[in-house]
């Protein structure tokens, strides 16, 4: 297919441009794709910064909206970056502004926001017209050296002005504060640092830039969340993170314990993990409580003011409170996993994922280059100065002279040029010399400023020529700036170990253990009447619907269901519907399609094992503890193809009570061998138990060779099986006719 381009409101036909559509669209996507990773989506390693943050603080530094001076409306910022810097929306500039100036998203603020910016329960700032905003201290830092040929300037999307590539970045922003991302093909999740931290581990570069990951982790111990929190990721599992860039680390609340006398006590949760909003927290629990999956919480209330005091009641003084801690760590966001990927901007534009010591390589090298362009510029500055003293002095050595010219002469300038051979820039400063700065100590003053620059000229360009001075200079900066950040660096975020407590085991001991019956119809509805149900028969169910399986377990016990597409689903006993009803609809509990069926439901037991079969005859035996998942898909066990075909899917789910297999096929065949031939797994397709020429296979039965087989026939009848040593052999066999009596079925139990 050819797509013809051309331009609004026809063209000349040499203008217009055949090319195949595949072409167009892929150079068209690729340039859109490469927008977003360098424009929007992942910061700059130099300075921690996306396009609009960055352009959002130099605006705000152009409006002179310093630390010092009054905070202006955010409109009006948000009037002058998308007016003379960032081409887009206003509110996704009001956004990056809000985020800059939250101190629970920000570990340092870079924007000083007065007036409603949002709260931690995720509740959004008040319309631009209503907040006010100025830089912070960090923000200054960031910025500090701009003006003085810092950086490199590019022209604004319109060309009338110019806007800074990056920021001098005083600080490694990239790691203090974070960045999160996503682009066309790749994304970025950076946490937050301590920046304290991070420039010990800096200087020790300095020292020794061949430093190991572990040895800049005696520094950078782990991430440091605005919002505090434990970080209970193991240090081998940040050592790799911190050595790869990528990984995750797991971060859970604060709580303390707050006896309340006669043996009652609550938990106080005081800090929440990063980026987790404390109102839908409060909801999560609450709704946790409601649908009782969490059975050792009583009630949650939130007390929060300025500081997060989140109150948990436990169901019984009887809990420890690790054990109810440990539980909601499980079901909740008290406990989350903030992912790593520090895929960043190197200096060039180039998109690329780095571990933590070429991130701080990067950000010195880019410090250093500060360090020399600042110099430079101050050379300039210096050697200009002490061009114009050195013009100033020749006119006091000629002061008589001078001031002739000045009286006399028709053109001073031209004539001061030719007598003392002085150029225009000195010429003009002669002549704007006012009349009282012609003084004796004018002339000492000009002596002293003169070897004072003098002096400083040597000493830049002494530093200059030697790399081992510029990057002392840059240790010195990096001190500096810790000083100035002062308080900010006290960590927030501590590190823990997780308790290793069994809360499941306290779960089920606050479950009150009763025998109940497991009621599942053949379309799927489900319920558990309490005691034992002795006459199935007086059991109701909706128009067209009857008895599947009746189950008799107890309210402590996991529910295990087979399904016909090999997958097993648990169940808590307790959270069963009643029987009072027709139950609920199985299918709303778990992920089960419409074409799948059930094979067998059975209560777990502790060290018991099943045989799992599929009806292309192939099977193996699966420990019971490999079954359990309490999740809504379940857990593939048994590899048996797709049900909704003939001949596929799950066929056997029996008990493991015996020495000895029976497997009987759609044809009729008969084939015994020992149990042992069979292979333990928790997962997979499993061996072949039974040949078939046609069909697949019908069912199974295991028996104890001491003890003899047996089926039992349609009417319930129990019938003995003798001689069925002559059925036996090995296994794959393709067996014998199945002997008179057995029944027409072709099972050894009638189907559920």
């Amino acid at each position: 297919m050819t797509v013809h381009t051309a331009p609004p409101g026809g063209a000349e036909p040499d203008r217009i441009i055949d090319e195949p559509l595949s072409e167009a669209l892929s150079r068209r996507y690729l340039a859109y794709a490469l927008s977003v990773i360098t424009d929007r989506a992942l910061p700059d390693v130099r300075d921690g910064l996306k396009p609009v943050q960055r352009r959002v603080l130099y605006a705000m530094r152009e409006m002179r909206l310093n630390p010092e001076n009054a905070a202006r409306k955010c409109a009006k910022v948000v009037g002058e970056v998308m007016g003379g810097y960032h081409p887009h929306g206003d509110q996704a500039i009001y956004d990056t502004l809000v985020r800059m100036a939250q101190s629970f998203a920000q570990r340092y603020p870079l924007v000083d926001g007065q007036g409603n910016f949002g709260n931690i329960d995720g509740d959004n700032a008040a319309a631009m017209r209503y907040t006010e905003a100025k830089l912070t201290a960090a923000a200054t830092l960031l910025l500090d050296g701009i003006e003085e040929d810092a950086v490199d300037f590019k022209p604004t999307y319109d060309g009338s002005d110019d806007e800074p590539v990056v920021l001098p970045a005083g600080f490694p922003n990239l790691l203090a504060n974070g960045s999160t991302g996503i682009a066309v093909g790749m994304a970025t999740s950076i946490p937050p640092h301590n920046a304290g931290e991070l420039i010990d581990a800096c200087l020790l570069l300095l020292e020794n830039p061949e430093a190991s990951t572990e040895a800049l982790m005696t520094h950078v111990q782990g991430p440091d969340f605005p919002t505090g929190g434990v970080i209970v990721e193991p240090r081998q599992s940040l050592a790799e993170t911190y050595a790869t860039g990528r990984g995750g680390v797991r971060v859970r609340a604060r709580w303390t314990k707050e006896d309340l006398g006669k043996g009652t006590y609550q938990i106080v949760v005081t800090e929440i993990p990063y980026q987790v909003k404390k109102a839908d927290l409060v909801e999560k629990l609450a709704e946790l409580i409601e649908a009782k999956k969490a059975p050792l919480l009583g009630d949650v209330r939130d007390e929060s003011a300025e500081d997060v005091r989140l109150v948990l009641e436990p169901k019984s003084r009887n809990v420890e409170a690790e054990v109810l801690m440990e539980s909601l760590f499980k079901l909740s966001d008290l406990e989350t996993r903030f992912s790593v990927n520090l895929n960043v901007l190197d200096a060039r534009g180039t998109p690329g994922v780095m571990n933590l010591r070429q991130a701080l390589k990067a950000f010195l090298d880019h410090r250093r280059e500060v360090l020399v362009r600042r110099a430079r510029h101050r050379l300039e500055k210096i050697e200009a100065r002490l061009h114009i003293l050195d013009g100033l002095m020749i006119a006091y050595l000629n002061l008589d002279e001078v001031i002739r010219i000045v009286r006399y002469e028709d053109k001073p300038k031209e004539k001061l040029i030719e007598t003392f051979s002085l150029s225009e820039i000195q010429a003009d400063a002669i002549l704007n010399t006012r009349l009282r700065q012609l003084a004796k100590l004018e002339e000492m003053e000009i002596r002293r400023e003169h070897a004072e620059l003098a002096e400083e000229r040597d000493g830049i360009l002494k530093m200059l020529a030697s790399d081992a001075a510029q990057w002392k200079l840059v240790g010195e900066g990096l001190r500096h700036v810790k000083a100035e950040l002062g308080k900010l660096n006290d960590r927030r975020s501590t590190f823990g170990e997780a308790p290793q407590v069994d809360a499941e085991a306290a779960i089920e001991a606050m479950i009150v253990r009763e025998p109940i019956t497991i009621i599942l119809s053949e379309r799927g509805w489900i319920r558990a009447a309490k005691g034992r149900i002795e006459d199935p028969s007086e059991l109701k169910f909706k128009e067209g619907d009857k008895l599947q399986f009746l189950v008799p377990a107890e309210t402590t016990d996991k529910l295990l269901i087979f399904a016909s597409d090999g997958r097993f689903f648990t169940l808590g006993c307790d959270k069963l519907p009643g029987a009072r009803g027709h139950g609920e609809p199985l299918r709303l509990m778990i992920d089960l399609d419409d074409k799948v069926g059930i094979v067998d439901v059975f209560p777990h037991k502790p060290g018991a094992k099943r045989l799992l079969a599929s009806k292309q005859g192939y099977g193996f035996i699966l420990p019971e503890e490999e079954a359990i998942a309490f999740r809504r898909a379940g857990k593939q066990v048994l590899n048996a193809g797709d049900p909704a075909k003939k001949g596929e899917g799950a066929a056997v789910c029996l008990p493991v009570t015996g020495d000895q297999i029976a497997v009987v096929g759609d044809n009729g065949k008969i084939l015994v061998f020992p149990l042992a031939e069979l292979p333990e797994m928790p997962r997979g397709k499993g061996v072949k138990l039974q040949s078939y020429r046609e069909g697949g296979l019908r069912d199974a039965l295991v028996f104890n060779a001491a003890e003899g087989a047996a089926w039992i026939d349609a009417a319930g009848r129990t019938r003995a099986w003798d001689g069925w040593q002559e059925w036996a052999g090995r296994r794959a066999g393709a067996g014998k006719l199945a002997p008179k009596g057995f029944p027409a079925t072709k099972r050894f139990r009638p189907k559920a």
